[in-house]
């Protein structure tokens, strides 16, 4: 929190709600740090660790928001959406908050986007083996993607590389126009694809295609394997993305979606070719990966288009990125599945492993996929029936349930991309702050804590 406080200074803003956030924060861990279990970490505590220290970012990190007279609940709700790189917003008016908490706001995106828990495994070497089981338990995707044969090397590259590639989307933002404040912010939610702005309008607030294509890029690389990137950078080969099946699936479903949603805005809303692919490439992009940033209220797109914006929502980026969703590779394994089920109809005998990157996939993986995707349907199940019973409108209640869960941000009606959740009753914010959270730790890490069995010894 020195960060935005140093921002405060610079714009001679009230320092009160930093120093008392840092001084409850110190004071908090200091407490916790006397604490001496004398227990040795396994699966069952790196996963309480993970879950809990989630929430626990969302309580303190809610401070600062307690001294421009947003409630407690309103606080959670939304510094949950930044470290969970949500993007759902409960600000009426984000213009009138000053500068320094919208900066923490952002900020809060950007260090969750790559992973709290990733960061403290870089960090705190005293962790030893348990830095793995942490990992494991925070890491984005089906399978954990080791790139280094120690796990504190590994979130170390991972860093490296996602402050890298920030510093080069700050940069890109500035010669495009935008002031370095706004480059910042912007930055981190789109790093983080979590797709807060510091403006009401969102990106439409610029008006600059220019913007716009650089945001589309940046969220593009946001949205793919970050692994990936390594290992491309490291090798000195682009190929080993190209190869790569899911990214190759993540960009055709771009380009697919892309190109249909364009041709409905062309036949149906009536813009010009350039404006229709404008908007298409940016909330296509903007929405698959889960950022959540809007260029246009595509809430006023005919149905035709909506339908297009909501079926991407449940896709998602790919494993090992910030980005939110089921994942591609989950959707490109179960399609697997799916088909070998088809021939097992007419070939009873037959035996075909199925296989991702010319490598068999184990049936235990095949499983955990297939598990985590009744869950998560479950969860968005539940929570969108809640909702309505809550008095929220259907449309607004199925896209609320999926943009939480799936950590994308904006849906419709009155969580429209121009609107906010603010009206949702207070049942209904809590619901959807844990939609968020169970969603961002990709279901189990936050859901096993439900169950009995996981607290007997």
């Amino acid at each position: 929190m020195l960060v935005p406080l140093f921002v405060a200074i610079y714009y001679r803003e009230p320092l009160e709600p930093f120093i008392a956030s840092i001084l409850v924060t110190l004071l908090a861990g200091l407490l916790f740090s006397r604490i001496k279990s004398g227990v040795e970490w396994q699966q069952k505590e790196a996963l309480a660790i993970v879950a809990l220290s989630w929430l626990s970012a969302a309580i303190f990190g809610a401070i600062p928001f307690l001294f421009e007279e947003i409630s407690f609940l309103d606080a959670v709700f939304e510094t949950m959406s930044g470290f969970t790189s949500t993007g759902s917003s409960i600000l009426v008016d984000i213009e009138i908050h000053s500068r320094s908490l919208l900066f923490w706001r952002s900020f809060t995106a950007w260090l969750g986007g790559m992973g709290i828990i990733v960061l403290f495994v870089a960090i705190l070497p005293k962790l030893g083996v348990a830095g793995r089981q942490l990992f494991r338990a925070e890491a984005p995707g089906p399978t954990e993607d080791k790139l280094r044969p120690r796990i504190r090397e590994t979130a170390k590259v991972l860093w490296k590389l996602y402050i890298f590639i920030s510093a080069a989307e700050v940069a890109a933002l500035v010669l495009a126009g935008m002031s370095l404040y706004d480059a910042l912010n912007h930055t981190f939610t789109c790093m983080a694809c979590a797709g807060f702005s510091t403006y009401n309008a969102g990106i439409e607030a610029f008006g600059s295609p220019l913007i716009e294509f650089i945001l589309t890029f940046f969220m593009f690389l946001a949205g793919a394997n970050f692994a990936l990137y390594y290992r491309a950078i490291h090798n000195k080969n682009i190929n080993v993305l190209l190869r790569d099946e899911e990214f190759r699936a993540y960009t055709y479903f771009l380009l697919g979606f892309t190109c249909l949603l364009t041709l409905v805005l062309y036949k149906d809303m009536e813009y010009s070719v350039f404006n229709s692919f404008r908007y298409a490439v940016f909330q296509i992009t903007s929405i698959m990966t889960a950022t959540g940033f809007a260029s246009i209220d595509f809430n006023l797109w005919k149905d035709s288009a909506k339908i297009l914006v909501f079926a991407v929502m449940f896709i998602g980026g790919c494993a090992g990125s910030t980005g939110g969703g089921m994942k591609v590779v989950r959707f490109l394994l179960m399609l697997k599945y799916a088909r070998r089920e088809l021939f097992k109809f007419i070939h009873p005998r037959l035996v075909r492993p199925i296989r991702f990157n010319n490598k068999a996939v184990p049936d235990d993986i095949l499983q955990s996929i297939l598990s985590f995707i009744v869950l998560y349907i479950g969860v968005f199940v539940f929570s969108s029936i809640f909702l309505t019973l809550l008095g929220v409108d259907m449309i607004s209640s199925v896209t609320a349930s999926i943009t939480t869960l799936g950590n994308i941000g904006p849906g419709f009606n009155i969580v429209g991309p121009m609107a906010n959740f603010e009206s949702i009753p207070p049942l209904g914010k809590i619901i959807l702050i844990n939609n968020m959270w169970v969603g961002r730790l990709e279901v189990y890490t936050a859901l096993v804590l439900f169950t009995s069995d996981f607290w007997h010894s």
